[in-house]
C-alpha cells in the first residue's frame, strides 16, 4: 500500500517534470509558430507563472478542506487537457489564454503532489521528500529529450505539445487509483480569520523556499548566457551549463533524504547553503567554461536538497491544515523562480553578467543562515542531537521506527 502510494507520487513528480521539460525545450518552436520576438516569450512564461501563483494562493483553502488526495486527482488530468489547449491556440492572444489556464491547473498539480509527497513521508515516517523531487528530475530530463528527438523528427511545436499531452491524460488518471488520503487533521483552535491565518513558521519555511526557487531560476535562465557571452563557449559548450546543473540536481535529490536522516535537517539545510555559495562562486570566478561547468555540478548536487526539505517542514507546521501550509510554501517558491531571473537580468544590464549571477551567492548564504531558525516539530528528522541545547528543536526530536513498505 504505502510502496503503491510513494511509486504513484514519484511518477506524478515525474510527469510534471516531463510536461515542463518538453514545454522548455520546445520554446524555440513556440517562437517560429508565432514569430514572437523574446519580449513576447517572456510574458507567455510570466503569464504562466502568474497563473500559477494565482491558483495557488486563491485555492489554499480548497486544497485544506478537500485534501491532496481529492485534488490531484482532478488537477492532473485538468493540466493534462489545458497542455492541450496550449498546444491548439491558433493565435498568440489565444496562446496567453491558454498559458494562463495551464499555469493554473499546473500550480494546483505542484501543490497537491507535494502535499500527498508529505502525506506518503509521514506514513513512513522517514525523509522520502527529495526522492520524490529527483522524479521531478527524471521527467524534466525526459521531456527535454523527447523535445530534443521531436525536432530532430522536424515535429513542430503542436504536435510535439499534444503528443506529451494525449500521453499525459491517461497517465494521469491511472495514478489517480495510487494517493493515499490525508490524515484526519486535529481541531483547528481559533475561529473566523484567526483559524485561517498560517502560524508563523509556514512564512519562514516559505522565505527559505522562496529564496532557493530564487537561486535555482536564476541558474536556469542565466547559465548558458554566462558561458556563452562572459567566457566565450560556443553555443554547444554554453548549452551545456543546464544540463549538468540539472544531472546533478537528481543525484544529489536521490541520496538527500539518507543524508538528511544522518545529519539531521538543519545541518543539511546549513551545508546546501554554504555549498552552494562556494559552488556559485567557482562559477563566477571561473577562468573557464570548463572550470565554471564544474561549479554548476557542484552547485546543483547541494542546493537540490533545499526546495524538499522546505515542503517537508511546511507539510507539518501547520498540522491541522498540512496541505494549505504546502500551497503557500509552494505559492511563495513560484515568487521567488520568477523573481530571481529578473533581479540577475537587472543587475546584470547596471553591472555585468558575473555580478548578477553573483546574487546566487548571496541567496545561497542567506539559506545557510536561516536553517537555524526552521521548526523542527517532525519525526521525519530522525538524526538526534544529543548535544543540542534544550529549546533548540534538535533534542526533543522523535524516532518511531519506519513503516514497513
Amino acid at each position: 500500500m504505502l510502496f503503491r502510494a510513494r511509486s504513484g507520487t514519484f511518477l506524478t513528480f515525474a510527469l510534471a517534470g516531463l510536461l515542463t521539460g518538453v514545454w522548455v525545450a520546445r520554446m524555440p518552436a513556440l517562437a517560429g509558430k508565432f514569430g514572437t520576438t523574446e519580449g513576447e516569450i517572456g510574458i507567455v512564461v510570466l503569464v504562466w507563472g502568474l497563473g500559477a501563483i494565482a491558483a495557488m494562493q486563491a485555492l489554499r483553502g480548497v486544497m485544506a478542506r478537500a485534501g491532496s488526495r481529492a485534488v490531484l486527482r482532478a488537477a492532473l488530468p485538468l493540466t493534462a487537457l489545458s497542455y492541450v489547449a496550449v498546444a491548439l491556440a491558433p493565435t498568440y492572444g489565444m496562446l496567453l489564454a491558454a498559458v494562463a489556464l495551464f499555469g493554473m491547473t499546473f500550480g494546483i498539480t505542484d501543490i497537491a503532489m507535494n502535499a500527498q509527497g508529505s502525506v506518503v513521508e509521514q506514513a513512513y515516517r522517514r525523509p522520502i521528500m527529495s526522492g520524490m523531487h529527483a522524479g521531478w528530475c527524471v521527467g524534466a530530463m525526459s521531456g527535454g529529450l523527447f523535445g530534443v528527438a521531436t525536432a530532430a523528427a522536424g515535429f513542430g511545436f503542436t504536435e510535439t505539445v499534444l503528443a506529451a499531452a494525449l500521453l499525459a491524460l491517461p497517465a494521469g488518471l491511472a495514478l489517480g487509483r495510487s494517493y493515499l488520503p490525508d490524515p484526519v487533521a486535529p481541531a483547528a483552535s481559533g475561529t473566523g480569520r484567526r483559524a485561517r491565518r498560517m502560524p508563523p513558521a509556514v512564512y519562514l519555511i516559505g522565505v527559505l523556499g522562496f529564496i532557493a526557487f530564487m537561486t535555482e531560476g536564476s541558474i536556469a535562465d542565466w547559465s548558458g548566457l554566462l558561458l556563452h557571452d562572459e567566457m566565450g563557449a560556443t553555443e554547444a559548450v554554453a548549452a551545456v551549463g543546464y544540463p549538468v546543473f540539472e544531472l546533478a540536481m537528481l543525484l544529489g535529490r536521490l541520496v538527500g533524504d539518507r543524508v538528511r536522516t544522518r545529519v539531521g535537517t538543519r545541518r543539511l539545510l546549513t551545508g546546501a547553503g554554504l555549498g552552494t555559495a562556494a559552488g556559485m562562486t567557482v562559477v563566477v570566478l571561473a577562468p573557464s567554461p570548463a572550470v565554471a561547468i564544474g561549479g554548476f555540478f557542484v552547485t546543483g548536487l547541494l542546493v537540490c536538497t533545499v526546495v524538499p526539505t522546505t515542503i517537508s517542514l511546511a507539510g507539518t507546521a501547520a498540522p491541522d491544515r498540512p496541505a494549505a501550509a504546502v500551497a503557500q510554501v509552494g505559492a511563495m517558491g513560484y515568487g521567488g523562480l520568477l523573481l530571481g531571473p529578473v533581479v540577475v537580468g537587472f543587475l546584470s544590464d547596471a553591472t555585468s553578467l558575473r555580478v548578477g549571477v553573483a546574487t546566487v551567492v548571496v541567496l545561497a548564504l542567506l539559506i545557510a543562515a536561516g536553517a537555524r531558525f526552521v521548526p523542527l516539530r517532525t519525526s521525519t528528522d530522525v538524526a538526534a542531537a544529543p548535544e543540542a541545547a534544550p529549546g533548540s528543536g534538535d533534542a526533543g526530536d522523535t524516532r518511531p521506527e519506519p513503516v514497513a513498505a
